[in-house]
């Protein structure tokens, strides 16, 4: 039940991400109102008002769902392991090597340290190490193609070392109790990091691997070993096979929590905040602002706003009465090059007017043509004409 309890916060801490990710897109979308800060304002703060309220129903719900999970353990769940398939289980973990959850050949490190003690040509030289839950083999380099050797980790302990002259770094050796050789012809395999963080995270890794410093063959041990160097001594096989059976049937019934959870929540938070929000601002926010009453104010434009309508406005009349005097320098110029052709249609004042045709002399007849000939050949006779 307390591993239950513990699902109360990740849901409450999903709830309140989403809810801040719903108040930035609010924001971000009320910004299309900057022009009106007062409409942009009241229609944030109803928003956020409303989101804010089915946040803390979204709570309770989920709160709810945790409260349900803790009220009944139903063991006939068809995903339950069962008491006869976590003592089977644990069985074959026993069988398989598998002691109290720890995986065969788990690797648990990987990096670079120095091997101090092959010979002074080797010294110092960096080889890339892979520490896992059984052994400890090092590379020529990250790429792990060319393995130069693999240590069995049973039996071996740890223990410091002082830096000497031919030497960098911090170093810490691997030894067996029993003076056997641990590496060829060498009774310790002498390693060495650059810093001391480095040496501290790896004799930290060798604890998790079982190898314990020197120190806790007499003094028992500490800190991270402690647990496991006791369950190592441990000399009742049946309990540490019920503890296993137990710890199968915790992870079983957990796991099938977590993912009921996983699958509730997202939905209890959609159903209840972000779709009803949604609804919210597409039928009732319209409404909501009419009954502030305040429906005058909140139509005010901004101060901004008025100064660029104002610097608009200013720009149009400028522009206006710059096209007004280039269609008058246009007129001017194209009037004064008609009037020396005597177009009638610029009619200016100043112009000189067209001479006037002269009429006919009154004394003047109209010229008859020459009469035609006789058919004898003789002309015809003249007629005086009066005067």
């Amino acid at each position: 039940k307390t591993q239950i309890g513990r699902l109360r916060e990740p849901s409450l801490k999903c709830i309140d991400l989403v809810v801040q990710e719903l108040t930035n897109v609010v924001r971000a979308v009320t910004e299309k109102m900057q022009r009106y800060p007062r409409l942009r304002e009241e229609a944030e703060r109803i928003i956020t008002t409303y989101i804010r309220e089915k946040e803390q129903a979204c709570k309770e719900q989920v709160m709810l769902l945790v409260d349900f999970q803790l009220a009944y353990m139903n063991t006939n769940h068809e995903d339950f392991i069962g008491f006869a398939n976590a003592s089977s289980a644990s069985q074959n973990d026993e069988n398989t090597g598998k002691k109290l959850g720890k995986v065969t050949n788990q690797v648990i490190r990987k990096g670079y340290m120095a091997i101090n003690n092959l010979g002074i040509t080797a010294r110092n030289k960096n080889y890339w190490f892979v520490l896992s839950s059984e052994s400890l083999s090092w590379y020529k380099d990250g790429e792990e193609k060319e393995k130069k050797f693999m240590l069995p980790l049973e039996q071996l302990k740890l223990r410091d070392l002082e830096s000497s002259f031919m030497s960098r770094g911090h170093m810490f050796a691997i030894y067996n109790p029993e003076g056997r050789n641990v590496f060829k012809d060498f009774k310790t395999l002498d390693l060495s990091c650059e810093t001391q963080d480095d040496m501290d995270s790896w004799k930290a890794s060798f604890l998790r691997a079982g190898v314990y410093p020197e120190k806790q063959t007499s003094e028992g041990t500490v800190g991270e070993g402690e647990e496991e160097g006791e369950r190592r001594e441990s000399v009742d096989p049946q309990l540490e096979r019920q503890v296993e059976t137990i710890r199968n049937l915790v992870d079983s019934y957990m796991k099938i929590v977590t993912t009921s959870c996983k699958d509730q929540v997202p939905k209890i938070i959609m159903f209840l905040m972000v779709n009803d929000a949604k609804a919210f601002i597409n039928g009732e926010l319209l409404a909501a602002l009419y009954s502030t009453g305040d429906t005058q104010n909140m139509m005010e434009e901004s101060a901004d706003e008025a100064l660029k309508r104002e610097e608009m406005l200013r720009m149009y009349h400028a522009c206006k009465e710059a096209l007004n005097i280039i269609a008058e320098v246009s007129n001017v110029t194209l009037g004064g090059g008609a009037s020396k052709m005597s177009t009638p249609s610029y009619g200016q004042s100043n112009a000189a007017p067209a001479p006037a045709r002269r009429p006919p002399p009154p004394s003047a007849s109209p010229r008859l043509p020459p009469a035609r000939p006789a058919p004898g050949g003789l002309p015809p006779p003249m007629v005086p004409q009066r005067r």
